[in-house]
């Protein structure tokens, strides 16, 4: 009995073999399928199951960051990753039982961007059903005309947007103006330069009101046009006392109750004797032009964009970006350059936290833009990763210097681990993410899948940044003067640690500059 059963169980074994090799995949497939399987079904809209698959694919796409709170979606706030996600979502993209689940479609971001800072070349990845054909179309019908959608590229299972990406060329376009160390001082400083040598051009709205003159990163005009648009770009009020009033620190009582007497003796007063009689005490056209960053030959830029040829810049002899402020810039940029501890470019960082340290490709500013009658110099930053408004800080610091507030020793005393700085931070406004890079990924896969950049969609996006974006950063800037106003902030009294002193104990720059009054 036993050598019969003894042969049974040998025999046995071959029969039973087949059902449990038929078994194991499918017990694979279902404990993946709601995670990254490759083939799942899909309700379309006629309620109609089909079976399509997951596909894994990077998604290269734009945004005008204006209303919205950054690019990383964040409860209760208005973000750009929330609004794709719902439309990857409504397009077909994403199933039901993944909505408003990221984790379970391997979702990944090259780029986290502020509040208000745009984007030319953002990246996400993910695994998505890009079938039926059109999803581009579909997704971009169901998103705002601030956020366009361009083309996906099929990538690696293992592709991660973030992990993969090399590098990142953020552009942040600073207007000329604000350069110029005599344009929107604050209060103080206006008034300590009076009578003096070394008057300070008269921002005087922005240094009387703490608020912005429109008129002066607009167009130049002559005559009683230059007056009117120092008061306001939109709106030309009557010569009377009222314009004299907006001119606080230029006119003074006598001057206001001289023309107030004309006013009310002769009636409106003819534009060439409030011309005349203005003359004193209106900035020249050499101040206005001054105020606006004015220049009277562009011909040594390296480079020069015109986006709106029809539009006239602002002439004069005032100051501009040329030669000498150009490598005075740049010198100034290039001390980011390399690795270094950015814990004063942070917020929430400590100096000792290994994520301070970052690394910075390239920093220079070579070209000027011209958008909307306003020129903006074009900085460009490339680096490996960026922190919490470490940009922003890097050009507020720069800018202070390119003011004469603070002096160039400054930014080596920022970078040093055991020093804490208060250092400015740039309105976001002129920020944007230009362009993210795969280098290693491109070489490592460049025979079995197609390269990653922005090469095949470089007319979209030029197209796209001129029509929202620059636009945007202009349009702002006129109506609301957000860099304008910034610049009054960048003294003393508000930053103290701009004070600090070189190796010699003389702060760098403070010739023809007259004391801030703290």
């Amino acid at each position: 009995m036993e050598n019969s059963d003894t042969k049974v169980t040998s025999s046995s074994p071959p029969p039973l073999l087949p059902p449990v090799v038929r078994e194991e995949p499918e017990l694979k497939k279902l404990k993946m399928s709601t995670t990254t399987s490759d083939d799942e079904e899909c309700t379309t809209t006629t309620g109609t199951k089909k079976r399509y698959k997951r596909r894994k694919i990077a998604i290269f796409f734009a945004y005008c960051g204006v209303g919205y709170q950054g690019m990383q979606k964040n409860p209760g706030a208005k973000t750009i990753e929330g609004d794709l996600e719902e439309a990857l979502f409504v397009s077909g993209a994403v199933p039901e039982q993944d909505r408003g689940i990221p984790k379970r479609y391997d979702w990944a971001r090259s780029a986290r961007t502020d509040k208000g800072v745009s984007a030319v070349g953002q990246v996400v990845s993910g695994r998505f059903y890009i079938d039926p054909p059109g999803l581009v179309d579909r997704l971009n019908s169901n998103l705002s005309p601030q956020i366009r959608i361009f083309g996906y590229k099929r990538v690696t299972a293992s592709f991660n947007a973030k992990k993969f990406c090399d590098r990142r060329r953020y552009v942040y376009l600073i207007p000329v103006f604000a350069l110029d160390p005599s344009s929107h001082r604050d209060r103080e400083s206006v008034l300590a330069s009076v009578g003096s040598e070394n008057e300070l051009v008269k921002c005087v709205d922005c240094s009387e009101r703490g608020r912005k003159v429109p008129g002066l990163v607009g167009k130049h005009n002559t005559g009683l046009e230059a007056m009117d648009t120092c008061i306001s770009s939109e709106e030309n009020p009557a010569p009377n006392s009222g314009v004299a009033e907006d001119f606080g620190v230029s006119l003074n009582e006598t001057d206001v109750d001289h023309l107030n007497k004309k006013s009310s003796s002769e009636g409106e007063i003819p534009a060439e004797s409030l011309n005349s009689e203005l003359e004193s005490v209106v900035p020249s056209h050499c101040e206005v032009a001054h105020m606006n960053g004015g220049s009277m030959d562009d011909s040594s830029f390296v480079g020069k964009e015109n986006v709106n040829e029809e539009e006239e810049t602002i002439k004069g002899s005032g100051f501009c970006y040329g030669e000498k402020e150009r490598e005075r810039f740049n010198r100034i940029l290039k001390y980011y350059v390399g690795t270094h501890n950015f814990h004063n470019f942070t917020t929430r960082t400590k100096a000792e936290d290994p994520a301070a340290k970052r690394f910075i490709i390239s920093f220079d500013a070579n070209t000027v833009v011209t958008v909307e009658g306003i020129e903006f110099v074009k900085c460009e930053v490339v680096g490996q990763s960026f922190m919490l408004h470490q940009i922003r800080k890097m050009m507020g610091l720069a800018v202070a210097i390119m003011r004469n507030c603070a002096p160039e020793s400054l930014v080596e005393k920022a970078l040093q681990k055991d020093v804490n700085i208060n250092v400015p931070t740039a309105p976001e406004v002129g920020l944007y993410l230009d362009e993210c890079f795969f280098a290693s990924y491109n070489h490592k896969w460049k025979d079995s899948h197609e390269e990653l950049s922005m090469k095949a969609y470089e007319k979209e996006a030029e197209d796209f940044k001129m029509k929202y974006i620059y636009s945007h950063i202009a349009s702002t800037e006129k109506k609301d003067g957000a860099v304008a106003l910034w610049l009054h902030s960048l003294n003393h009294r508000n930053y103290p640690d701009l004070r600090i002193v070189n190796e010699e104990g003389v702060t760098d720059n403070k010739r023809d500059e007259p004391e801030v009054i703290s």
